[in-house]
């Protein structure tokens, strides 16, 4: 039995000491050192963050796209009802923003005077302009006279000719352009 441990130290020992031969790591020993030796690698810095631009859709003021077109029936002649009495004032001085369509026209804000009974809004016309208008002043081609100031929009009334030799009033808006 004695012989039989010796055997196995002696076996345990010639494995442990064939393992630790030092040359086998050589190549990985210069492998790291190249490494070491390269210059370091350099991080970017992060793309700059673009600020999200929310948008504010509006279309309160148009047909659902979801409900079917209403049909337009044009009526005769004899059903016609009697013609209003509404035309628009042809003698009346023309106002400087009755040269511009509505579709030039745009809200860019309000001004209020301090003791809060008179909104102003702000219209930009397509050359560059502001003008400051109020309840009551006319602008657009159709004889737009402006019915309602709010913060966020401006009402008119224009008078259109109906087709037939007469005049209709028709509602328009124009939204503050948040750009």
């Amino acid at each position: 039995m004695k012989i039989r441990n010796l055997l196995t130290i002696l076996g345990v020992t010639v494995a442990i000491s064939g393992c630790s031969g030092g040359d086998g790591f050589a190549d990985l020993d210069q492998f790291m050192d190249e490494t070491k030796a390269k210059p370091r690698g350099k991080v970017e810095p992060l793309p700059e963050f673009k600020a999200y631009q929310s948008f504010t859709y509006s279309a309160a003021n148009r047909r659902d796209p979801f409900s079917p077109p209403v049909d337009v029936v044009l009526s005769s002649v004899a059903e016609e009802k009697p013609e209003s009495n509404v035309k628009p004032d042809l003698d009346r001085p023309k106002e400087l923003l009755e040269t511009f369509g509505l579709g030039s026209l745009k809200m860019v804000g309000t001004l209020q005077r301090q003791d809060g009974n008179t909104l102003w809004a702000l219209i930009s016309d397509n050359e560059g302009g502001i003008h400051r208008v109020k309840t009551g002043q006319f602008l657009g081609k159709n004889h737009g006279r402006i019915v309602a100031i709010e913060e966020s929009q401006l009402e008119l009334i224009e008078i259109v000719p109906n087709g037939r030799g007469g005049w209709l009033e028709r509602p328009r808006s124009i939204s503050l352009d948040d750009q």
